[in-house]
């Protein structure tokens, strides 16, 4: 084996253990409760779904534009939206910290956040 094919399978050995870590650290639940619902980088919500009580409540922004957000179990997510991908909807529930809740037309994120900073 040359020197650049032992290089080549080392690059390759090393870009799919990054991968692997990269998916394991984003597929890992959080353990916090407490979640912000960010706008223009600007908290509008700020909800620990420990506490809330199941329900479904719409977000309306200056444009027309709205989401529609449920808490339900201890669970938050986007159900419905009018932005034209909605992929914000099928993102599904908020799970890890890592992966937060887009809707890029919207510029609306809800993302995991930590107790102090209440």
């Amino acid at each position: 084996m040359t020197k650049s094919v032992k290089l080549l399978i080392a690059a390759i050995a090393l870009i799919f253990s990054a991968s692997v870590i990269a998916i394991i650290l984003g597929m890992k639940k959080s353990d916090s409760t407490c979640v912000e619902v960010v706008q223009n980088n600007r908290i509008i919500y700020r909800f620990d779904l420990s506490q809330e009580e199941n329900r479904t409540f719409r977000v309306e922004f200056p444009d027309g534009g709205w989401n529609d957000i449920k808490i339900e179990n201890g669970k938050i997510s986007i159900i419905d939206a009018d932005c034209p991908d909605k992929t914000c909807v099928k993102t599904g529930v908020l799970r890890s910290e890592c992966i937060p809740i887009v809707c890029l037309p919207h510029k609306l994120v809800i993302r995991f956040s930590d107790k102090e900073n209440e």
